[in-house]
């Protein structure tokens, strides 16, 4: 008769086995699980970086900036989103017109002459009177935009404005109160310049402020069409 050898084992040994299995499945899991998320972060944190890097090349981010120094007063900052020289040029031929328009039937072909010169050659001295009254606009239109954090002006500005580019020129539009302005934009660098202003209030101050300097309105030349219009009807009034 055969003898059978029983070695008794531990009760807890095939227990313990598949418990230390199931912690080192579940430590897998959760080292990829963390891999996998430190892998989102990264890839979120430089999507985002180039993202901000481009966010920073746009129009909107440089009229942020301009919005910005508006409301600190920051006019060294302010100056750098602005090219006064280009601005004034721009807005001369609105200047001149707006400021024949003024003269009506007394307008004559001489005296539009003599307001297209004297208009351009005041320019040195209007360009400043041009910086005042964009960094006013600028300055009504940042009022809509509270609080003056900068953070909050980064998501504000965008819904303010509305920006369309089209090379390395783009047009802004924003409404301020019961009107609408328009900027021109020019690429200058990684940044972006507001070269021309487009506001009919605005115009109308620069021409009050250069009226001075243009014959007085009123006052009609022996040679101007109108004044040979009006002899004329004058001899046929008496012909009658």
């Amino acid at each position: 008769m055969r003898k059978r050898i029983v070695i008794d084992l531990p009760a807890g040994s095939a227990t313990q086995r598949r418990e230390g299995a199931g912690r080192r499945r579940w430590t897998r899991v959760l080292g990829i699980l963390f891999g996998l998320f430190v892998f989102v972060v990264v890839v979120a944190l430089i999507g985002g970086f180039v993202w901000w890097r481009h966010y920073q090349s746009t129009p909107t981010y440089s009229l942020t900036l301009m919005v910005d120094a508006a409301q600190r007063n920051d006019v060294a900052e302010f100056q750098k989103q602005i090219d006064d020289e280009e601005i004034a040029k721009n807005m001369v031929p609105s200047v001149s017109q707006k400021a024949a328009g003024r003269y009506g039937l007394a307008l004559s072909g001489p005296m539009q002459k003599q307001i297209d010169t004297v208009v351009p050659s005041l320019l040195p001295r209007i360009k400043q009177t041009i910086h005042d009254e964009v960094t006013k606009e600028i300055k009504e239109f940042s009022s809509a935009s509270e609080p003056r954090s900068f953070i909050v002006l980064l998501f504000t500005v965008p819904s303010l404005v509305k920006v369309t580019t089209e090379g390395d020129i783009a047009k802004a539009t924003a409404a301020i109160r019961d009107r609408t302005i328009e900027l021109t934009m020019k690429r200058d660098a990684d940044r972006w310049k507001v070269t021309d202003f487009k506001d009919d209030v605005v115009v109308q101050r620069i021409v009050d402020s250069v009226m001075k300097d243009l014959p007085a309105i009123g006052t009609i030349e022996p040679n101007s069409p109108l004044f040979k219009r009006l002899g004329r009807a004058k001899t046929g009034r008496r012909r009658r």
